[in-house]
């Protein structure tokens, strides 16, 4: 179905990462294929290579040749691929059309030319097989994450595609709707569909994929039967930069030591509700400790972002007070003590470089402070680049140095290892440990385990606006979050 003979591609700005060099690779009708590596490493391309992107959209030095359903790509029209390949992208959002659900997932059929009826047709059966009937008619900016990610598969489902891409398509996803997304994965396979996924979060792709294809440099350095690939040592799959293949990999995980003794925040009536007034946000009282690390987990819908937005001062409507070691900080004092990074960190980058967008959040401007912030988060290659060209991992981490630069005394991450492989997660896991060693109190709105036992030294679990106490992630801890995982 997918026959890459010698394939190079170089981006048109020769200074990124992630082309490809030589590479072949053979998939067979009704394979599920995993792309694996570092990121860099050419995954996504090799997916825009599948998709038609390349060369219809990203310019570059082609070579090679590239087939799919026995057609050449370079011959066709992109337009010509819509009913062969559907991609489902890191970011739904980014491949919306309309403003409404039911619009969105009759756009393909339509500017496939198809009759009324047919497309009615399909977004009924798209619906159904997705399990999004209830989202019909809804305003995609009203949408959570995950039923974004559902209404994107929804809507590259009703092409009736022969070939599924999917890049990264976990990242910003909850436990239920990862749940929902190896459901539909299964559900394609079982209809003999073609599918290629290109992704960090491994373990719950078992079962599903056939064959991983592991890359480095561009180069393919290993191709795998999935029973082969199981069988790799958790250390090498380590040093390969792959995360793990269970999470029940993690049940021995050794959280860092909690920072004690440095005071507490506390929390009173913290209440947010809508205009209509329902409550999306109801916490009485909550003592969280000063200088600690502390995850904030729960389903998507559950509170987190509404929380964290209050936390920092940025909600009108929200009612409550925040202590910290007995002072009440109201919103205006908040938003100066915090600072927040975005879920989708597009919306606060700013500047033309990199190296601006770190000088930009200090309080006093320094270059050496500034590079050395790059550095330890192998960002100082790229200082000279425009945030918005870097890859989504790379948005990431200039959102995270610009977190540390900023010196403020609460800093709340939202999401911030969606799309990292396991050598970045690490490195932001390690920054998110310092903060909290220099005696900032940190927040981590995550829906990544691993991340939360390689920095966190507590855990707050969210449900339906409610606050769990502030659990300590000793062993007892470690095991109660991780059955929310798991």
């Amino acid at each position: 179905m997918i026959e890459l003979n010698d394939v190079s591609f170089a981006y048109q700005n020769a200074a990124k990462e992630g082309g490809l060099l030589g590479v072949s690779l053979r998939v067979r009708r009704g394979e599920c294929v995993l792309m694996c590596g570092e990121s860099g490493c050419g995954k996504t391309t090799l997916a825009r290579v599948v998709n038609g992107l390349i060369p219809h959209f990203y310019d570059g030095d082609l070579r090679g040749e590239i087939l799919v359903g026995g057609k050449s790509v370079s011959g066709l029209q992109l337009h010509d691929m819509a009913g062969l390949t559907g991609t489902v992208f890191q970011n739904p959002r980014s491949q919306f059309f309309n403003v409404d659900t039911t619009g969105e997932i009759a756009f393909g059929p339509e500017n496939l030319g198809l009759p009324e009826k047919e497309i009615l047709a399909r977004i009924d059966i798209a619906a159904r097989e997705m399990n999004v009937e209830h989202l019909l008619g809804r305003s995609i900016f009203k949408l959570s994450g995950g039923q974004k990610q559902k209404i994107a598969c929804a809507s590259v489902a009703a092409l009736h595609p022969e070939i599924y891409v999917l890049d990264e398509p976990s990242s910003n996803l909850d436990m239920a709707s990862v749940a929902d997304l190896r459901r539909h994965i299964a559900l394609w396979k079982s209809q003999g569909k073609t599918i290629v996924i290109a992704e960090h979060r491994l373990h719950y792709l078992r079962g599903l994929c056939d064959r991983a294809v592991y890359l480095r440099g561009g180069k393919i350095k290993g191709e795998y039967t999935w029973r082969e690939f199981e069988s790799i040592p958790a250390e090498e799959r380590s040093a390969m930069g792959l995360r793990a293949l269970s999470l029940d990999e993690l049940r021995e995980t050794r959280s860092p030591a909690s920072n004690q003794g440095r005071g507490t925040l506390e929390l009173s009536n913290f209440i947010y509700a809508y205009k209509r007034g329902h409550k999306t946000m109801d916490i009485p009282a909550l003592t969280l400790p000063k200088g600690g690390v502390i995850a904030v987990i729960g389903l998507n819908g559950a509170g987190k972002s509404t929380f964290a937005r209050c936390l920092c001062g940025l909600n009108k409507r929200f009612h409550g007070t925040l202590a910290l070691n007995g002072r009440t900080l109201g919103n205006a004092a908040r938003r100066k003590k915090c600072f927040m990074v975005m879920q989708d960190v597009n919306h606060q980058l700013f500047t033309e470089s990199v190296l601006d967008e770190i000088l930009l959040g200090m309080q006093r401007e320094n270059d050496a402070a500034a590079e050395n912030i790059l550095d330890s988060l192998h960002l100082l290659d790229i200082k000279e680049s425009h945030p918005m060209s870097l890859s989504g991992g790379e948005k990431q981490r200039v959102a995270i140095a610009t977190a540390i630069a900023s010196e403020r005394e609460i800093i709340v991450f939202d999401e911030p290892t969606s799309g990292l492989d396991l050598t970045h997660m690490r490195l932001v896991a390690e920054n998110i440990r310092r903060l909290g060693g220099m005696g900032k109190t940190v927040f981590v709105i995550t829906h990544d385990p691993e991340l939360i036992l390689s920095c966190c030294t507590h855990a707050v679990t969210l449900k339906d606006g409610a606050a769990s106490s502030a659990l300590p992630l000793d062993e007892n801890g470690r095991r109660e979050m991780l059955s929310f995982f798991i």
